[in-house]
């Protein structure tokens, strides 16, 4: 048999590709599951990113160090609250002072919560957060704090029993929608309409079934509803049927009446 020599130009219908050599950046090598060709191949070692001194640790910066850090996010928080049981996640604005209506209305949804066998959630700030985290703690439940890392300090709340820091929006919102049976909502601003029109769209969707939204506070909720109703169901945006995604009530009872009624008639699946 003739001897095969893959180097020759025998073929000449066969392009030939180029070989690596030092001046493009030496021989191709692997990097894990990834191969380097040309220049590629000239880039240093994992091992020596690992074990030599680099006064500027700049692999904290880069996209697949990220990656663990959220899945150590998404780690700590599934470990921590996988045997929470039961419970309601209430958002509403850091700014709600205390003494106001609403943080009173914030305490009383956290007692009867509760009371009703739920354990509170909330995302471990003043305000709102505050006063829901409280009512659970007096009443003797479990008080969950979901803080989040912001340019303004806010902290986690003396009333939080459990709580857990992120550094990702999308990590913390996934917790508090994977760990309640519900929303209940007080008044707030963007981070709390954030965090409503997500659960809105996640059951419209029907990413998550058997979950109660409940907004209160009539009179300050009622004209976002009516822009919802008058531009986005007139223009078509929405269904009709995507109207009862949400609840308005105006008190603590009504509110958590109607999370345990819900909560009661459906079973996810």
């Amino acid at each position: 048999m003739p001897h095969l020599n893959r180097d020759s130009d025998s073929d000449a219908s066969t392009p030939s590709r180029p070989v690596p050599s030092r001046a493009n950046g030496g021989e191709p090598r692997r990097r894990g599951s990834v191969e380097l060709r040309r220049g590629q191949a000239a880039e240093p070692q994992s091992d020596s990113f690992l074990l030599d001194a680099d006064e500027e640790p700049m692999f904290t910066k880069t996209d697949p160090w990220r990656v663990l850090r959220i899945q150590s996010e998404f780690v700590e928080g599934f470990g921590t609250l996988s045997e929470l049981g039961p419970a309601i996640s209430v958002f509403g604005s850091a700014r709600t002072p205390r003494g106001s209506r609403f943080y009173a209305v914030g305490e009383e949804v956290g007692r009867r919560l509760v009371g009703a066998g739920y354990a509170v959630i909330t995302g471990g700030g003043p305000g709102a957060m505050e006063a829901a985290n409280k009512g659970a703690c007096e009443a003797g439940g479990m008080s969950v704090g979901l803080g989040i890392e912001l340019p303004f300090e806010q902290g986690m709340n003396e009333w939080v029993d459990l709580g857990i820091n992120f550094r990702y929006f999308f990590a913390r919102k996934t917790m508090f929608v994977k760990y309640a049976r519900g929303f209940v909502v007080l008044p707030g601003g963007f981070g709390t309409l954030d965090e409503l029109f997500e659960a809105m769209t996640l059951v419209q969707t029907r990413k998550v079934t058997s979950f109660p939204i409940v907004l209160i506070g009539i009179d300050y909720w009622t004209p976002l509803w009516d822009w919802v109703k008058n531009t986005l169901l007139a223009e078509g945006m929405i269904a009709e049927a995507d109207l009862g995604l949400v609840h308005l009530v105006d008190t603590a009872e009504e509110a958590v009446n109607f999370v345990i009624a819900d909560t009661k008639t459906h079973t996810a699946p």
